[in-house]
C-alpha cells in the first residue's frame, strides 16, 4: 500500500529535470499503481485532463489535486472507486457536468469541487451517498434544481453558493424552482407545516412557551382540511412572539395561584392572552439554567474527543493495513458547523504493511509535547504512539493547558502535573468552567472528570505495551458520557 505526496518544491524539481518522454512514462506508471491508498498533488502546476485510467486505482481512499491547472471533463471512471472517502479537486479549471457515476462512490465522505467551471445539473444519483458529510460545489456554473432527498437535507447554502442558475429551497439561498405542475406530496407537507407552525414556540432568554390546549389544535386541524389546495400553497406559517409584559399580564405577575405544574427545572404557569388563547408558560430556574449550560459544555468537550477517538479506531482497526497518523494534536482536528470533529493532515502518516509488524521507524518528527517517548527518542512509531498523543490531547482539553505551557519546564510536564495532583486536587487540574453550575451536580461531574483523567493517564503510560488501544478508548468514553448524563438526569 502506498501514500504519495508531491509538494510544490518537488514539482518544480521534476519539471526541471524530467524530459517529456520520461514524464509521459511517469504518468503511465503512476496510473498502474493499483494498491495506492492516498495521493496528494495539491498546490502544484499540473495541467491537462484527469486520466480515464484513474478508475484503475481500485483501493484508493483519498485524492487531493486541488490548486492546480487541470482542465476538461471529469472522467466517469471515477465512479468505480468504491472505497474512495476523500476527493478534493478545488481551484482548477475543470469543465463539463458532474458524472452520474459519482452516485456510485458509496464510501465518499468529503467532496470538494469548488472554484472550477463545472456546469450542468447536480446528479440526483448523489442522494445515495449516505456517508457524505462535507460537500462544496460553490463557485461553479451549475444549474437546475438542487436535489432535496437523501444526504442533501443536511447541507447548507455554503455548499452551493455562487452558482447563479441553481434553484431550490429558500434555506439554500438560491432562486426558487418553477414547478411545471402541482405536486400532491408538496401540498400535504404544507398542510402539516401549517398545523405545526401556528403554535407559539418560544421567547428570548429563559422563558419557553408551549401550547397546551388540545381543543385549539383540533380546531386548527379541522380548519386546515377545509382550505383549498391553492390557498394552502399561498399561505405562510409564521411564529408568534410575545413581550415579557404580555406574559406578566397573562399570569398576573407570575402569581403562585396560576402555577399548574412544576419540576426540578422550573414551574409551569397557566395563562390566557387578551385574544382568548390559552397557553402554558414554563419558567426555568436561574440555577438550573446555568447547570444545564455547564453540563452541555462538558458533554460538547467530551463529544469532540469521542469523535477523535473514533477516527483513531478507524485508522488502527478498520483496515487490513493499520494506519498511524503520527501527528495527533488539536490543530489537526477540524470542527464542522455541527461541532462534529474530523481528523486532518495525513502528511506524515505511516502504514504498517507487514502481517507481524506492529512498529516502524521514521526520521520525520511530529510536534513537540505530543510525541510519545519512543517516537521522540528512537523514531519508533506505532498505533500506541498515536494513543499517547491522544492522551495528551485529552488532558489539554479538560485542563485548558497546552503541553508547551510555560509552567512546564525541566522535568515537569503536563502528564506529570496531572498525575501528581490527582485525585486529591481535581480543582487545581481541571478547567474551572467545567465545575461551575448547581452544587448538587458537582459530585457527578467530578466523578466524570476523574474517569477522563484516569483514561488519559492510561493512554500516556511510558511503556507502549501498557497503553490502552483506540477501540477501548471509544468504549470507555461512551460509558463515561452515558454515566454523566444518567447521574445529572436523576439528580434533576
Amino acid at each position: 500500500m502506498l501514500i504519495l505526496i508531491l509538494d510544490q518544491d518537488r514539482s518544480l524539481i521534476l519539471t526541471n529535470t524530467i524530459s517529456d518522454c520520461e514524464a509521459s512514462k511517469l504518468k503511465v506508471t503512476f496510473w498502474s499503481l493499483k494498491y495506492i491508498l492516498f495521493f496528494d498533488f495539491s498546490s502544484n502546476f499540473l495541467v491537462g485532463t484527469l486520466s480515464f485510467d484513474i478508475g484503475n486505482l481500485k483501493v484508493l481512499l483519498g485524492i487531493n489535486l486541488s490548486e492546480n491547472n487541470l482542465s476538461g471533463d471529469m472522467p466517469a471512471t471515477i465512479g468505480g472507486l468504491k472505497d474512495l472517502q476523500f476527493m478534493d479537486l478545488a481551484y482548477n479549471r475543470l469543465e463539463g457536468p458532474i458524472p452520474e457515476s459519482f452516485g456510485d462512490l458509496t464510501s465518499l465522505e468529503v467532496l470538494n469541487l469548488s472554484k472550477n467551471k463545472i456546469s450542468g445539473s447536480i446528479p440526483t444519483s448523489m442522494e445515495k451517498l449516505i456517508y457524505l458529510r462535507e460537500l462544496n460545489l460553490s463557485f461553479n456554473k451549475l444549474e437546475g434544481e438542487i436535489p432535496s432527498g437523501g444526504i442533501f437535507t443536511n447541507f447548507t447554502a455554503e455548499s452551493f453558493m455562487e452558482n447563479e442558475l441553481l434553484c431550490g429551497l429558500p434555506n439554500l439561498q438560491v432562486q426558487p424552482c418553477k414547478l411545471s405542475k402541482p405536486r400532491t406530496e408538496h401540498k400535504s407537507r404544507k398542510k402539516i407545516l401549517l398545523i405545526v407552525m401556528v403554535l407559539p414556540l418560544s421567547i428570548a432568554l429563559t422563558i419557553a412557551i408551549t401550547l397546551a390546549l388540545k381543543s385549539k389544535l383540533i380546531e386548527c386541524r379541522k380548519r386546515s382540511t377545509e382550505l383549498s389546495n391553492d390557498s394552502i400553497l399561498s399561505s405562510q406559517a409564521t411564529l408568534r412572539r410575545f413581550s415579557y409584559l404580555e406574559l406578566l399580564q397573562a399570569t398576573d405577575n407570575f402569581a403562585e395561584n396560576n402555577i399548574i405544574g412544576g419540576g426540578g427545572f422550573g414551574s409551569v404557569y397557566g395563562a390566557r392572552l387578551e385574544d382568548g388563547m390559552k397557553i402554558a408558560i414554563k419558567v426555568f430556574h436561574q440555577q438550573c439554567a446555568s447547570a444545564l449550560k455547564s453540563f452541555e459544555a462538558e458533554c460538547e468537550r467530551l463529544n469532540i474527543m469521542i469523535d477523535v477517538a473514533s477516527a483513531l479506531e478507524y485508522l488502527h482497526f478498520d483496515h487490513s493495513t493499520p494506519i498511524i497518523h503520527c501527528d495527533l494534536k488539536p490543530s489537526n482536528v477540524l470542527l464542522d458547523e455541527n461541532m462534529v470533529a474530523h481528523l486532518s493532515d495525513f502528511g506524515i502518516t505511516k502504514l504498517l504493511s507487514g502481517e507481524d509488524e506492529s512498529t516502524m521507524r521514521t526520521k520525520t518528527l511530529a510536534t513537540i509535547g505530543y510525541m510519545a517517548p519512543e517516537y521522540g527518542i528512537e523514531g519508533e512509531v506505532s498505533t500506541k504512539s498515536d494513543v499517547y498523543s491522544y492522551g495528551i490531547m485529552l488532558m489539554e482539553t479538560f485542563t485548558k493547558k497546552k503541553p508547551t505551557d510555560e509552567i512546564f519546564v525541566g522535568e515537569l510536564s503536563l502528564k506529570r502535573w496531572v498525575n501528581d495532583l490527582l485525585p486529591t486536587s481535581l480543582v487545581e487540574v481541571v478547567d474551572k468552567t467545567l465545575l461551575s453550575g448547581e452544587e448538587k451536580h458537582s459530585a457527578a461531574k467530578e466523578q466524570c472528570l476523574l474517569s477522563i483523567f484516569s483514561l488519559a493517564l492510561e493512554c500516556t503510560m511510558e511503556s507502549p505495551e501498557k497503553r490502552i488501544n483506540a477501540k477501548d478508548i471509544v468504549t470507555r468514553l461512551l460509558k463515561i458520557r452515558d454515566a454523566l448524563s444518567k447521574r445529572i438526569g436523576n439528580l434533576s
